[in-house]
C-alpha cells in the first residue's frame, strides 16, 4: 500500500539501521602515543606538543647577508 501523503513517515527499508556504524579508527601520535583529536594533528600523525618539539630540533636558519653585485644595465 502506497500513500502520497508527504507527512507520512518513510517506509522502513530492509537492512538499514540494523547494524551500528563502525567506530572511527583511533589515531595516535607517532612520538608519544597519545590519541590525536584535531584534524591537523591526524594529518601530520603528531600532536601539537610533539610537532613543537620537532620544530625546535630543526636546523637553525642561516644568517642573512647582503650580496655585493653590480647594478643592472639600463636601470
Amino acid at each position: 500500500m502506497t500513500t502520497d501523503d508527504p507527512t507520512a513517515p518513510p517506509a522502513a527499508l530492509p537492512g538499514l539501521g540494523e547494524e551500528p556504524l563502525p567506530a572511527r579508527r583511533r589515531v595516535t601520535c607517532r612520538m608519544c602515543g597519545r590519541p590525536l583529536r584535531g584534524r591537523e594533528a591526524r594529518l601530520w600523525g603528531l600532536g601539537d606538543e610533539c610537532r613543537a618539539k620537532l620544530a625546535v630540533r630543526g636546523a637553525p636558519k642561516p644568517p642573512a647577508h647582503d650580496v655585493e653585485q653590480d647594478t643592472l644595465p639600463g636601470i
